[in-house]
């Protein structure tokens, strides 16, 4: 190898690992500052003064701007523009990949913008490029940041004239790529914000974001959500050029699902506008790993390791409490696991509001329908996923007030031993159990909660008037049932939060409404009682009655 070749590779290589330094880091962390929620990756500048204040902040950024500058000059020593345009790539390089054999797998990567303002400081003053063309970049960010509002978008519009500019300079082709690198290593590193501006949820420069622990009249809490189906997944603006390109045949949806199954958590909206009585505001970010139902049950694994990222990015965004809604509520042994995996952050599955909610709703969907001249002493109510704890406890709840029970689940035998215990508590109430629908067709009552992520009760399982409370999510009635005469569907867990809540995102449930799940995870926030957060498959009676009773004091009602 020649010597200027060899000169000239190791010194990219000593400019990736100057760009690696964690500096900024081992300051803050040195100086007791939990560097992951100061991280400007997740919360920007703004909230890193606010959280370390002007002087540590300071500090950090000229070190990380430095060991850029440093970088560059040193590669300088050739003499060589193509090779200093180079080494300001690795430097960038280094910063947002810092080898884990290094530092570890868990050192906190930021955006890097003060390196790159440290390697045009560097191209600068060693003459590798003239200095117009490095002010060139530092204008148009403080242009489009002041005009438009948001960093990342300013900092790829500032890489992309860098590059249009070394491009029209006699550098040679290494020096162009090298300008174009940075652009494209940005643009990826970016690839969540600009998710996030396509969204509508991404802060621009100024804008005041919440840090876990800092204000106690708005806390902040998270929350994981999934699509139920393809058209649940376009609704995400980032993914909606998707849609006609699978429509037109061009892309299958078999690769959008394996795309799904690749892509980490990421924050795709926000609940604002959230108000309690005493004027506690409560901010909810809404996370999700775009999975589809069906992959809960084929990929137990991958949807567990999901939410344990998306416990991670709960806390890294600043936020106390994170809830596991849909089938997330499942995974992990019921958030047993994720909890576990991320003890910084109080994790959910939401069951305990979820039940109270039912327990709530119940005594007025039967007082109803005595009111309206049906006798609830001679009916037959259908308990339909009663496999299940929360269908398990609607049939303890209504057994002794009415005169038979169709018990109906995926597994007989573990039906029969609750049906036993049924039948103990309430002797004078039939008990039956089964696994076909069709055995629906005699019941007045239907209440159904089940995990299945297709509707289960379909016309021909339901004769004219009967009452059906769906607590299923997704649900677990066929729109066609309506179409039975005198039929009433009542949708069951929906929960309307104190205020005016506001959200960028589709969730379902009817305008300003949200799951009990979900509600349970902003009561935590708002009261500070993480001991109450439901994991596992059991729930305890006192947590039901708790946030029974702390929903009504903040203002959260039941929709019925």
């Amino acid at each position: 190898m020649p010597p200027m070749l060899f000169l000239s590779a190791l010194l990219l290589l000593v400019a990736f690992l100057v760009g690696s330094l964690p500096v900024g880091h081992a300051l803050l962390s040195r100086a007791g500052v939990n560097v992951r929620l100061s991280n400007a990756h997740n919360l920007g500048v703004e909230n890193m003064l606010r959280l370390v204040g002007p002087g540590l902040a300071a500090a950090s950024a000229a070190l990380d701007a430095g060991k850029g500058l440093l970088a560059v000059l040193m590669a300088s020593s050739l003499d060589q523009p193509e090779v200093t345009v180079l080494a300001a790539l690795a430097a960038y390089l280094g910063h947002l990949n810092p080898p884990a054999a290094l530092y570890g797998p868990t050192l906190p990567r930021g955006r890097g913008n003060l390196v790159l303002l440290g390697v045009l400081a560097g191209l600068a003053v060693s003459g590798a490029v003239p200095l117009w063309t490095a002010a060139l970049p530092v204008v148009v960010y403080a242009g489009v940041t002041g005009y438009w509002g948001y960093v990342s978008a300013a900092t790829l519009a500032a890489l992309l004239s860098f590059a249009v500019a070394v491009a029209l300079l006699p550098l040679g082709v290494p020096a162009g790529l090298a300008a174009l690198g940075l652009l494209v290593a940005a643009t990826w590193r970016f690839k969540e914000n600009i998710g996030r501006m396509l969204d509508g949820t991404e802060p621009r420069f100024g804008e005041s974001v919440p840090l876990a622990g800092k204000r106690r009249d708005e806390v902040v809490a998270a929350f994981m959500i999934h699509p139920m189906t393809l058209e649940n997944f376009w609704s995400a603006r980032r993914f909606a050029w998707l849609r006609p390109l699978v429509q037109n045949g061009l892309v299958s949806e078999a690769t959008v699902r394996q795309m799904a199954e690749n892509l980490r958590p990421m924050k795709v909206g926000e609940l604002r506008g959230i108000r309690t009585p005493e004027g506690q505001s409560i901010r909810c970010y809404l996370l999700s790993s775009p999975l589809l139902p069906d992959v809960f049950d084929s990929q137990p694994e991958l949807a567990t390791r999901r939410a344990i990222e998306g416990a991670r990015l709960a806390h890294e965004l600043g936020a106390e409490v994170f809830g596991l809604g849909a089938f997330w509520s499942v995974v992990g042994n019921k958030g047993v696991d994720v909890q576990a995996a991320v003890p910084q952050i109080t994790v959910t599955n939401g069951g305990a509001y979820t039940s109270g909610t039912i327990k709530a709703a119940i005594p007025g969907i039967l007082k109803h329908f005595q009111e309206e001249g049906r006798d609830l002493k001679a009916a037959t109510a259908g308990i339909v996923g009663a496999n299940g704890v929360v269908a398990f406890g609607i049939a303890r709840t209504i057994a002794p007030q009415v005169a038979r029970i169709i018990m109906l689940g995926r597994n007989l035998e573990k039906l029969e031993r609750s049906a036993a215990t049924l039948r103990r508590a309430n002797p004078d109430t039939e008990i039956i159990t089964t696994t076909d629908y069709a055995a629906l067709k005699e019941a007045d009552l239907i209440f159904s909660a089940t995990s299945d992520p297709n509707p289960v009760i379909f016309p021909q399982h339901v004769k004219t008037g009967t009452w059906i409370f769906d607590e299923g999510r997704p649900a677990d009635v066929d729109p066609s049932v309506a179409e039975v005469p005198s039929v009433r569907i009542i949708p069951g867990g929906v929960v309307r939060p104190p205020g005016g809540m506001t959200s960028h995102i589709d969730l379902q449930f009817g305008e300003g409404a949200v799951p009990a799940c979900l509600a349970e995870t902003l009561i935590i926030a708002a009261t500070g009682e993480h001991d109450r957060k439901s994991l596992g498959p059991q729930t305890r009676t006192e947590n039901i009655n708790f946030f029974v009773e702390q929903a009504a004091r903040l203002g959260f009602t039941v929709v019925d």
